[in-house]
């Protein structure tokens, strides 16, 4: 069965932009199943457009920055 972005809702979702970039962190729950912890990176094109990223490593400033929110996220889980 493949993906449908329908079925994929997201009972938590949270942002904070670090200049040309912006790491989400937010909890989904793919069909009913169980919810999960997603955290992602989008940078910024030329044209101001928010691309996907892959979010590989963190700068401290981030780490800091993204804590907060995980714990928030852990709240709606």
């Amino acid at each position: 069965m493949p993906y449908d972005q329908t079925l994929d809702v997201a009972s938590f979702k949270e942002s904070k932009e670090f200049g040309d970039t912006r790491i989400t962190v937010g909890v989904f729950s793919y069909n009913d199943g169980p919810k999960k912890l997603q955290i992602s990176r989008e940078n910024q094109s030329q044209e101001g457009e928010w691309r996907f990223a892959k979010l590989g490593r963190m700068t401290k400033d981030e780490v800091k920055e993204v804590i907060p929110l995980i714990a928030k996220a852990v709240d709606n889980m």
